[in-house]
């Protein structure tokens, strides 16, 4: 197929994609700005160990998604052995039925598949296929593919040299924020070798995460750790990416979906993380002609549970991709609760981690930036005043200095501010 060289559209605003472990991810990832959703059932999903979404649960998350103008992207991208095949007519039937507007797949039966049981479902071709150049990502628009979502280890030179080589109809997807694989494009065996979890199928048990030590063949039992920690070294255990300073650069290369990861992670992080990438999409076309990086954004990627940041590959091969610390995990703050509705300067909520009045917190709402606050009155669900939110999922009446948003969050400083796991 002959293709044309084209220059990227810069007035397309891209995408926000956002992950949705379970119903609760869905709604915040909706309520803070997303575009569109990807999410799993309870078979062929990449991410097994989130809660997912039965039949009857997908066609409500789709339903409501749609009532408020947001797309939903199903997950069948695992590689299914000849004895799951026969589970697939129902599965892609079921999709359909619940107007999913894409099915994100990996394996070419699969492909084939979705299009005789989900026809009108558009294809989109996950990462784990590994697409790193125009030849492959045309290969799968001629199969019947809308998108491709690219491989994690391309730069962003590369990217748009695919842009340039593809059909403009042919949207390219690209994972912008979250955990990274020290795998290419996610094809590991280490968890089957290790665990017999089959990470292909959804199972993965991380084993890239765990501490490793030298034992040299003459002198067994001996270990010699890697680094000089004695405890080893997780030399496997990749950073998190965040290009959340390189809204430019993104929209420039032709990405058409920005593509935060974490199905895994918490509806604390969906929120904010996706509230982060809303705003700083949003400030870029609102301002290209003098747009500037606001640093309070990146903050805010820094306020959820993470590993170290960096670029990935973006911009060449990978320079401090390696998170070599025994505790990877970064959490200095924790959510408190979440709001359901407020009035006169009350917010009504559900507890989720303990706290005080008294305590200095801050409030984050959809489409803002946090907001610090003091926590004022706490009265209970029957109206009497306590003094601390003890009980998890208690429903509480918290005093703040205004009224905010529906699904805002309240979240305050962990109390060591220090590396957790």
């Amino acid at each position: 197929m002959s293709q044309e060289s084209q220059a990227t559209d810069m007035t397309q605003k891209p995408e926000l994609l956002a992950p949705a472990g379970d119903a609760e991810r869905l709604h915040m990832a909706v309520e803070y700005g997303a575009d569109a959703v990807y999410l799993g059932g309870k078979v062929f999903s990449m991410r097994a160990g989130p809660e997912n979404f039965t039949p009857p649960g997908l066609a409500e998350a789709t339903a409501f998604a749609h009532a408020r103008g947001v797309k939903v992207y199903l997950t069948c991208n695992t590689l299914p052995r000849n004895e799951e095949i026969e589970l697939l007519p129902q599965f892609l039937t079921e999709a359909a039925q619940a107007k999913v507007d894409a099915l994100i797949v990996t394996d070419l039966g699969v492909l084939a598949y979705a299009g005789r049981y989900a026809p009108g479902v558009e294809l989109h071709v996950s990462t784990q296929a590994g697409i790193v150049n125009y030849d492959a990502a045309n290969a799968c628009f001629e199969l019947g593919a809308k998108r491709v979502v690219l491989a994690r280890e391309l730069s962003l030179a590369e990217i748009a040299q695919i842009r340039r080589n593809t059909p403009v109809s042919l949207e390219l997807e690209a994972f912008v924020h979250g955990s990274m694989c020290v795998s290419f494009s996610g094809r590991c065996l280490l968890s089957s070798y290790l665990t017999g979890r089959d990470a292909n199928r959804g199972d993965c048990a991380q084993p890239c995460r765990w501490s490793y030590a030298l034992m040299e063949e003459k002198r067994p039992g001996q270990y010699f750790p890697v680094v000089e920690d004695a405890a080893g070294t997780h030399i496997l255990s990749s950073r998190d990416l965040c290009m959340i300073g390189h809204i430019p650069e993104l929209v420039s290369a032709g990405v058409s979906s920005f593509k935060i990861e974490g199905r895994g992670k918490s509806a604390y992080y969906t929120a904010a993380v996706t509230n982060a990438y809303r705003i700083a999409i949003d400030d870029f076309f609102a301002h290209r002609g003098d747009y500037a990086f606001d640093t309070r954004l990146l903050e805010e990627v820094q306020k959820v549970s993470h590993r170290e940041y960096c670029t990935g590959f973006y911009f060449g091969p990978i320079q401090n991709g390696q998170d070599y610390s025994e505790q990877s995990y970064l959490r200095s703050w924790d959510i408190a609760a979440i709001v359901e509705r407020s009035e006169g300067g009350t917010a009504f909520c559900r507890q989720r981690n303990r706290f005080a009045q008294g305590d200095g917190a801050e409030v984050l709402e959809p489409g803002g930036l946090s907001r610090p606050v003091t926590i004022g009155e706490l009265r209970d669900e029957n109206g009497e005043r306590v003094a601390e939110a003890l009980h998890p999922d208690m429903k509480i009446a918290v005093g703040l200095p205004f009224d905010p948003k529906p699904f805002s969050i309240i979240r305050r400083k962990t109390e060591d501010n220090t590396k957790l796991c």
